[in-house]
Formats: structure tokens, sequence, C-alpha cells
């Protein structure tokens, strides 16, 4: 049995056609997605830095004056250590006064008060956070001798005796 040559040569020449049409048509196709894609271009965006405004601590002093009790403190010395004197005087209770040296960091006053209540000295730790131009003194649970915060992190800044920024009287 004698094959035919020329079948062979037309079937291997339509095979080549074949791959010659689609490799044409996937070139044609390809170049022409990417044509209709447009260029992707990464575009730094610039980082805006967050602005923290850190109260500020000021001389002076801080007074809530009102139905017969007054908390007056005066700071002579606002950088840290902070000094001042610290006075106490609630409607129907002793009055005591002393002097204050803490620490302001975070918008928070925290230190000793060291004062005079009839005739005997004593130290408790104080605490305020400063709101605006006010310092909100913060109440907490006490240590077994009642002087320091058993966790100063845990105090409630929720006084109703809001010590206003104010002249200092003479």
């Amino acid at each position: 049995m004698k094959y035919s040559n020329s079948k062979n040569t037309s079937f291997s020449a339509i095979s080549r056609k074949v791959v010659l049409l689609t490799f044409v048509a996937f070139t044609f196709f390809n170049c022409k997605n990417k044509e209709d894609k447009p260029e992707e271009t990464i575009k730094e965006v610039p980082m805006e830095e967050e602005v923290v405004i850190t109260p500020t601590l000021e001389k002076g002093c801080y007074m809530y004056n009102e139905n017969g009790s007054l908390v007056n403190m005066e700071i002579a010395k606002n950088d840290n250590p902070v000094e001042a004197n610290l006075t106490y005087a609630f409607a129907e209770k002793d009055k005591n006064k002393g002097s204050f040296t803490g620490e302001f960091n975070d918008g928070k006053l925290i230190g000793t008060y060291t004062f005079q209540s009839e005739g005997v000295e004593s130290k408790r730790q104080v605490t305020f956070m400063l709101k605006g131009n006010q310092l909100v003194e913060g109440y907490g649970e006490l240590d077994e001798t009642g002087t320091m915060f058993k966790d100063v992190n845990s105090v409630n800044y929720s006084s109703t005796m809001p010590l206003s920024k104010t002249d200092c009287k003479e």
C-alpha cells in the first residue's frame, strides 16, 4: 500500500496555517488587552503626622470656692518636680494646709501632699487631671495605710469641685 504524499502535505500545510493563525490571534488579543489597561502607577501619599496636644500646667492659682468649701492650689514651680501650696477647707470640717510635690505627665498631676491638721503632720497621695483650665481631683481605692492609691491608673477623675485657674490673691 502506498500512501499519497499529497494528502500528508495538504494536512501538514493546514496544520501550519491553523497554528500560525492561532499564534497571530493570540498575539493580537494579548497586545490589545495590554493597550486597554491603563498603566498602574503607584503614587506616594504623604502621611500626615498625628499632632498630639499636650496639656500645659501653668504656674499660678487653681481654686474651688463654693458652698462654704475652699480648695486652693498655688503652683510655684510647674516643671517636674512640680511644687505647690495646697489648702483644703471643706464646709464644717477642719482646715488643712500644706505643700504638694509631684510629677506632671500626660495631663495628670500626681504627688504627695504634706500637711498640718490639728497640729499633726500627715502625708497622703493626691492626684489631679488637667482639663482645659481646671484641675479635677481624682479619687480611688486606697492602700492599707489610707495614704496611697492602690492603683493610681484606676483613679476616677470625677470630682464635683474642679479647681479653676484664677488670679492668686495675696
